[in-house]
Parts: structure tokens; C-alpha cells; sequence
């Protein structure tokens, strides 16, 4: 199973946790390990605020671009997910079309107004061992559906989980936050 290009829905058995009615989205997979973008959390923080902290005086005013928050993970560590044809050296392309990078060149590019239309800025990733992810997923904890680019960079952050479970067919407000075995 790989999953990297995939969604994650969080179901709401996760009703106390951080992935509570979360939406990551999935970068790379493999049999050691799995990493991920949450990418429906807004932050208090705007892209505009963070690239003034970064003394790079944006020529754009990115008011209301929020930086997100990507993950429990390394929450001081900035990465960008965007779409379009370049990459940055330091970049993994995840799926045709859509990259993740956390090189500072990027920031810079997004602040010149030389970055890619469709970019998102998380504060934070996403991590799982070697098979957790998989185990999660047994124990009916996730949700997966092969990403949708419309989704990921058009819609927004509060409709996004309920976009991608629409793929599913599924209204997550219908399904019971108690999981059931046969």
C-alpha cells in the first residue's frame, strides 16, 4: 500500500486528538515511514506575517493567506506545498503537478511575487513510523482517497474535509464517532 497523492480523513473517532476532523495529505509513503501535510488548519499567523519575520518584505500583502498548521511534528519547521510546473532544487514532487519543499528559496520567491499562484505554507508536518499509518487505517481510524489537486489548492480550508469525503461518497456528519468490527 502506498499512499503518498492520498488523502487522510480523519474519522470522528478521533473526536479528542490533534487529527480531530483533520485532512491531511499525504507526501511520501513507504514501508519506513509515512509523512504528511495537515491541510485544513488555518494558524493564527498570516504568510505575510511570517515572511516580515523573516525580514524578506513581501511585495505582496498575503493578508489573507494563512500559514497552516501542517502537523505535531517539528512545528518550528516550515515547509511549502505548492502546484505548477517548477521546482525548487530541494523539492520532492509528490504527484504530477503538486511539490513539497522546505527550502528557504521558496519563501523568498512567494515574498518577490516569483512564487507558484497555488502555494501553501505549514508550520509542521505530519510523521509515522513503519507501519503505524497502516495500522491506524485497520483500526479505522482514517479515511483514504487519492487527492484531488481542487481540492488541496481551491477550496477552502473549512470545506476541504467534507470535499474530500464527498470523493468517498460519504457525509462524515452522518458517520458514528463509535467504530464497529463484524
Amino acid at each position: 500500500m502506498n499512499l503518498t497523492n492520498h488523502f487522510l480523513l480523519a474519522l470522528p473517532t478521533l473526536h479528542q486528538d490533534y487529527f480531530a476532523a483533520s485532512l491531511t495529505y499525504i507526501c511520501e509513503h513507504s514501508s519506513d515511514s509515512a509523512m504528511g501535510i495537515v491541510v485544513n488548519r488555518p494558524c493564527d499567523i498570516s504568510v505575510l506575517e511570517l515572511l516580515n519575520q523573516l525580514n524578506l518584505n513581501p511585495q505582496r500583502h498575503w493578508v489573507d493567506y494563512p500559514v497552516i498548521a501542517g502537523g505535531p511534528v517539528s512545528t518550528d519547521r516550515g515547509f511549502m506545498l505548492f502546484a505548477g510546473s517548477d521546482a525548487y532544487d530541494s523539492s520532492l514532487t509528490v504527484a504530477e503537478g503538486v511539490h513539497l519543499t522546505s527550502a528557504f528559496e521558496s519563501l523568498r520567491a512567494v515574498a518577490n511575487d516569483e512564487g507558484p499562484e497555488q502555494f501553501m505554507i505549514a508550520l509542521g508536518y505530519a510523521g509515522w513510523g513503519g507501519g503505524q499509518l497502516e495500522d491506524e487505517i485497520a483500526r479505522n481510524v482514517w479515511l483514504t482517497v487519492e487527492a484531488n489537486p481542487e481540492i488541496l489548492f481551491d477550496q477552502p480550508y473549512e470545506k476541504r474535509l467534507d470535499a474530500a469525503a464527498s470523493l468517498l461518497g460519504i457525509d462524515l456528519n452522518l458517520v458514528s464517532p463509535d467504530a464497529g468490527y463484524s
